[in-house]
């Protein structure tokens, strides 16, 4: 069944973490009869089972649906669920280019939040129109009067016309439904131009191999047709066209203002970029679409098996993920104490989170994490103006070889209640934070904005704001660009032999106190041995803070009764002169305890696990 343009609606639902999103996309489906009351289940967009086990969303879906308005026309509405973490911003950013509406939804008893707002600014920078949706206004604590007042002063949007809903209750999801219809814009484009789409998203199917998730703006591409991916100027041919209703439907072709998925036998996701352009292989000289990037990793860490022999199954796990997820890289790392591994890069914490969990639940490994690093900038002598990257702390030249060090920082919006605002502000200022603004969204709600290096971000700060606020603050954050920073390379040192996994790149004036707090750590965890034991962490060739673990020692005067004091004194020397050669010839193996343990310890020297 084809539809004229005029009655085409592509939107999306944006809205901060768990303010109901999915929920509201179940009720949209039921309504339109897209899912019957049999098979409807909760979080329907969502296909991993983390996905409904966290309650978020993770990678984009899309659905097409068929509403009989109140003007009694069908009109095909093409929904594209994104994700709310800031991890996920590009999912967001590419799913609203393939939008002419938004719905966004603000939760009545949380108010406006971080993401709230940084997704509401990408759908203006998009061009896209935004419906304000308030949702849960059954709640006890809905205040929607203040609700609304945050919108307006925070968003800027009028919302004296708010729909009200309760999703999970079904409240007022026809209204939300007609106003999607009434003020959403039909999507303009003609048949007659050359073929002109936006590739969005992608996934890798073992049967099919890549398959490509497409919005034609202009032109018609049907089964059969050869296309040309505008970025790697490979030529596909289209092997089968469907969309998802949810259920699966093929179709013969996709015209302007549709969305749907292509299938043509691409073998990688790596040759499936997002936001790349597809034009017909005939078409002399297209145009592609402006302002898209690819999404490159901002956090690294090494993922090593707690069993050597498990090495090749991680690798093709690895491989398994990298196919469905083109902004996670991994390389090939080794490690004298924790053997061979991957560093891997991540767009954030969560997403290195996921990740993680995904490889010890799908494929069953046990895996040890070093601590995350962020990508530095190293201007060596002599070398002008270039520059090298650097990701790995074991791969930081030597002090007199470096001539300046440039770390990334983030613009970071924090909303929380205003009681704690001391506390978040003490917080921000000892991660090395530049307060950038402050303001009252109400009498309980503060918005305050932080420049901050990401490498104090990543390390502990969001487990420390939650704890802080009893997890009433929200953090999102945007990426400003590099600065120049005084930036030194921590090594640690057991009995003498560093231990690689264990080094770290922190700011100078922190070098003193996480060098202490990590040895000190050490101590408790290595287990004593027959030799005394140095833990030593140094900054280039100066010892900065020293621990000692005393050896276990046996009674050797148990048999020494009376007698001269001259033959305890030798018998105890001989003990020591053992002793000496021993800690000279001993090694002393570090247990993956030790690493777990000392890699969760956090500046204020609290456990974060």
């Amino acid at each position: 069944m084809s539809f004229p343009l005029e009655r085409i609606r592509n939107f999306c639902i944006i809205a901060h973490i768990d303010h109901g999103k999915s929920t509201l996309a179940d009720r949209l489906l039921e309504w339109t009869g897209s899912v019957t009351a049999r098979e409807s289940r909760d979080q329907q967009l969502d296909a991993m089972d983390l996905e409904r086990e966290r309650g978020i969303t993770i990678k984009a879906h899309t659905v097409r649906l068929v509403y009989r308005a109140k003007d009694g026309q069908d009109y095909l509405l093409n929904l594209i669920d994104t994700p709310g973490h800031v991890d996920f911003t590009y999912e967001v950013s590419r799913s609203l280019a393939a939008c002419e509406g938004a719905l966004l939804v603000v939760d009545c008893s949380q108010g406006v939040e971080a993401q709230t707002i940084a997704n509401a600014y990408l759908a203006l920078e998009n061009n896209v129109h935004m419906i304000p949706v308030i949702n849960k206004i059954d709640l006890p604590g809905a205040d929607i009067e203040k609700t609304k007042e945050q919108i307006e002063d925070a968003v800027g949007l009028d919302a004296e016309a708010a729909i009200l809903i309760s999703a999970k209750a079904g409240l007022g999801i026809d209204e939300v439904l007609e106003a999607i219809v009434r003020h959403v814009p039909p999507p303009t484009g003609r048949e007659s131009k050359s073929l002109k789409a936006l590739l969005f998203d992608s996934w890798f199917d073992p049967f099919q191999g890549a398959v490509i998730l497409v919005r034609v703006f202009d032109g018609r591409i049907s089964t059969g047709d050869r296309f040309r991916l505008f970025s790697t100027g490979k030529v596909h041919e289209v092997l089968e066209i469907a969309a998802h209703t949810p259920k699966k439907v093929l179709l013969d072709s996709l015209g302007p203002g549709e969305v749907g998925i292509i299938v043509s036998g691409i073998k990688s996701v790596r040759e499936t970029r997002i936001g790349d352009t597809l034009v017909l292989d005939t078409d002399a000289s297209p145009e592609p679409f402006p302002g898209f990037h690819e999404a490159k990793p901002m956090v690294f860490c090494g993922l090593f098996p707690t069993e050597t022999e498990q090495y090749d199954d991680l690798k093709e796990a690895l491989e398994k993920l990298r196919l469905n997820d083109a902004s996670f890289t991994f390389e090939m790392e080794t490690s004298l104490a924790l053997g061979f591994g991957f560093r891997c890069g991540f767009l954030g914490l969560l997403h290195m989170e996921i990740i993680q969990e995904r490889l010890e639940r799908e494929f069953q490994l046990t895996l040890i994490s070093t601590a995350p690093t962020v990508v530095y900038r190293i201007r060596l002598v002599g070398a002008g103006d270039q520059e090298i990257q650097v990701v790995n702390p074991a791969d930081l030249p030597t002090p007199n070889k470096i001539e300046e060090m440039f770390e990334p920082f983030i613009l970071g919006t924090l909303f929380l209640p205003s009681e704690y605002l001391g506390a978040v502000m003490a917080l921000c200022q000892e991660k090395r934070g530049i307060q950038k603004d402050l303001k009252y969204l109400d009498s309980r709600r503060i918005s305050i904005q932080y420049e901050m290096p990401l490498n104090e971000v990543v390390l502990d700060f969001y487990d420390r704001l939650k704890s802080l606020t009893k997890g009433y603050a929200s953090f999102d954050y945007e990426w400003v660009g590099y600065r120049t920073s005084s930036l030194v390379k921590v090594d640690l040192m057991v009995n003498g032999e560093q231990v690689d996994a264990l080094s770290f790149i922190v700011h100078a004036d922190k070098a003193y106190n996480r060098a202490r707090l990590l040895v000190e750590k050490l101590k408790e965890v290595i287990p004593r041995q027959m030799f005394e034991v140095a833990l030593q962490a140094a900054v280039g060739s100066r010892i900065i803070a020293r621990e000692s673990i005393g050896a276990m020692r046996k009674n050797v005067l148990a048999k020494c009764y009376g007698g001269d004091i001259t033959r305890k004194r030798k018998l105890l020397e001989k003990q020591k002169e053992g002793k000496k050669r021993m800690k000279q010839i001993g090694r002393v193996e570090v247990p993956q305890e030790a690493f777990m343990a000392v890699l969760r310890v956090s500046e204020t020297g609290k456990d974060q696990g």
